[in-house]
């Protein structure tokens, strides 16, 4: 991860943007030594990331009666 001062950043912005956006590496930008700002790439997001991190791990069923059957169903409440 690259570190630049505001001042050079304020300077070179449009570089330092293109070459985020080129080698995929972040940069993070201070202001006396502080940081202050960190750009990363833009990347689309998955659709399994926006619907949550263990989405794709459940299992949905429309109906949860019928694979026991409704007699089954009462045994086990």
């Amino acid at each position: 991860m690259k570190t630049i001062g505001v001042s050079e950043f304020k300077a070179h912005a449009l570089k330092i943007l293109r070459d985020v956006a080129e080698t995929q590496e972040e940069v993070v930008v201070t202001k006396r030594g502080k940081p202050i700002a960190k750009i990363s790439a833009y990347r689309e997001a998955d659709d399994k990331v926006k619907a949550g991190r263990l989405s794709h791990t459940l299992v949905f069923e429309k109906d949860i009666i019928t694979p026991l059957g409704p007699d089954m169903w009462e045994a086990a409440r």
